[in-house]
């Protein structure tokens, strides 16, 4: 499954939650609400979930294997680093950290 596009869109709230992330795979399939989270030893992404009626939160969607999650982390990373460059505008469609 190849990544074909990532959309950043930026959280102004000034805390500990970045960006929300739009990735689109193989021109086919896409899976919105992402997010690169600032945590203690940097930033990473958190897979779209929901609230349960516990309160607990389950991811929507999620890699089921170590190797594909570390790569979608690194394509989604590398795009926001991209984003953050180019000065971090409200959305942005970095093409190049697809390459």
């Amino acid at each position: 499954m190849e990544i074909t596009d990532i959309r950043i869109r930026n959280v102004s709230s000034g805390g500990k939650l970045k960006a929300y992330v739009t990735v689109t795979f193989d021109d086919s399939f896409v899976v919105h609400n992402l997010k690169i989270i600032e945590g203690k030893t940097g930033v990473f992404i958190a897979m779209p979930s929901r609230k349960t009626k516990s309160g607990e939160f389950k991811d929507v969607a999620h890699p089921i294997h170590a190797d594909f999650r570390a790569s979608l982390q690194d394509q989604i990373l590398k795009a926001y680093e991209e984003h953050l460059e180019n000065g971090g505008d409200e959305e942005s469609h970095p093409d190049d950290s697809l390459e």
